[in-house]
């Protein structure tokens, strides 16, 4: 079980925003909560796109505490990966 981060650059406001998903909803609300993001901010919780918008801080502190840098692309196979796997 793993948190990945990716390596989006998006920007919202003044901020560089990137994504945070896990293999598990528990595993990806217990990274938040060590990093310091509101679980509130969770986005399409409970479905397989469920993941977290994080700034650049954020993804640098996320690291630290263990979770795995990978590109755009990969999060992007991961959830058509689970995407088919939720429709089986």
């Amino acid at each position: 079980m793993s948190v990945y981060i990716d390596n989006a650059q998006l920007p919202f406001g003044r901020m560089l925003m990137c994504h945070m998903a896990a293999d598990s909803t528990d595993e990806l609300l217990q990274m938040a909560d060590t990093i310091g993001v509101a679980r509130k901010w969770i986005q399409h919780p409970g479905t397989f796109r469920e993941h977290f918008d994080i700034c650049k801080a954020k993804r640098m502190e996320a690291i630290k505490a263990g979770a795995i840098p990978v590109t755009g692309h990969y999060l992007g196979e991961r959830i058509l990966r689970l995407a088919k796997e939720a429709k089986a």
